[in-house]
């Protein structure tokens, strides 16, 4: 029998298995309401779909360079200025097969088996699972009310004395998933200093960035040159199947990160990079889609803690609420696959996002459609009542 590695006995992604869970019940006939993961109601924008069709008409798709097309660096670097004020060589830019490669080239390219790198605790399972699997220690930092549900380099400090060891990486999301967490620029400044002081490898996920409804959106690249900043098509711009998004790089860091990318990935998808090329322009029609999910939001703020379910953190960006369920569970993921087997609504298990403190929390998407929203409020009034 074929012994399989250690490594593979990495802990699921629960958001996934909820997903598939709830897509068995769909296709069985079940009124199956998916909170579970963030994906857009909406479909990837109109210039976006007409430049695929445009491009599966001529047919002539291909691989591109390893780190996607000049065209699509381009708008991208024309993306910085034109949103952030900032100039970005697109040299700089690495176009990836979704954020999820970026993150594994940046773990890959910066990182050796044992480093300690320090994310936030609640945050993306998927951080602590693939950093797991590359041999990488995790550091996680719970995030609370008193650090602003954010990390500070006082938390790093801290950290790294309870670890023993000085951190090689630091990996920070704003906005947050699941917390919703904003990290202002004063804030994302005196961490981005800490790094460079500590020579620490800062990592900047940005991939919910547009979607922010209160405090400061600032990107990593308006503080620090040297930052690792991670970015995506799949949430602002709705195009989570087509698996596109990108990076800037640090000059002197290209070059490896391209060395990896050849082997491991040949290149982008052509037919993405050229609907994420058009969905650029495409901003008009996407910050319709961002006041329907700022409508979702102002609903789940008001019903949520009504039927008793009380926001764990803010909600001021991507498109989740991080309830404590506690007054009704100690076992989120039990109540999980209740929720989903008699009121057909699925919902993340907050153990997915905080192995220490998830048993009492649970993350609800807001990115589906206005009435399914309510309609899954509806359902859960009625079954806690």
């Amino acid at each position: 029998m074929v012994q399989m590695s250690k490594r593979s006995a990495v802990e699921p992604f629960h958001a996934m298995d909820v997903l598939a869970e709830a897509t068995r019940r769909r296709d069985a006939g079940h009124p199956v309401i998916s909170m579970a993961v963030g994906q857009p109601a909406y479909p990837a924008p109109k210039a976006a779909l007409e430049a695929a069709r445009r491009a599966l008409e001529h047919g002539r798709l291909g691989y591109t360079d390893a780190l996607g097309t000049l065209s699509l660096k381009q708008a991208i670097a024309a993306h910085y200025q034109s949103r952030h004020g900032i100039a970005v060589d697109p040299q700089r830019i690495a176009v990836t097969t979704g954020s999820s490669a970026g993150f594994n080239l940046a773990f890959l390219a910066l990182f050796d088996p044992g480093d300690c790198v320090a994310v936030a605790r609640p945050g993306y399972p998927a951080y602590r699972n693939i950093l797991a699997t590359l041999g990488l220690t995790v550091v996680e930092i719970d995030a609370n009310a008193q650090t602003g549900f954010t990390l500070t380099p006082e938390s790093l400090e801290r950290a790294a004395e309870k670890a023993g060891r000085p951190l090689k990486g630091v990996l920070l999301a704003s906005p947050a998933n699941p917390t919703g967490t904003v990290t202002g620029r004063a804030r994302l400044k005196a961490l981005a200093d800490y790094c460079g002081t500590q020579s620490i490898a800062f990592i900047s996920d940005e991939i919910y960035h547009g979607l922010t409804f209160a405090g400061e959106e600032a990107t990593a690249l308006e503080v620090a040159d040297d930052a690792v900043v991670i970015n995506s098509f799949s949430k602002y711009y709705c195009m989570t199947g087509w698996r596109i998004g990108w990076m800037v790089l640090p000059e002197t860091q290209v070059r490896a990160f391209e060395r990896i990318a050849q082997s491991l990935y040949i290149s982008p998808p052509e037919l993405s990079q050229i609907a994420a090329e058009a969905a650029l322009g495409a901003q008009e029609e996407l910050d319709g889609y961002k006041r329907a999910y700022a409508a979702n939001r102002d609903l789940l703020l008001k019903r949520l803690p009504e039927i008793g379910l009380s926001i764990a953190s803010p909600m001021d960006g991507a498109f989740y609420a991080y309830v404590d369920v506690s007054r009704f569970t100690n076992d989120s993921m039990a109540f999980a696959r209740r929720m989903l087997s008699e009121i057909n609504v699925a919902a993340t298990p907050g153990f997915d996002f905080d192995p220490v403190e998830g048993h009492r929390t649970m993350r609800f998407s807001y990115a589906g459609s206005t009435p399914e929203m309510a309609e899954a409020m509806d359902r859960l009034a009625r079954w806690l009542a």
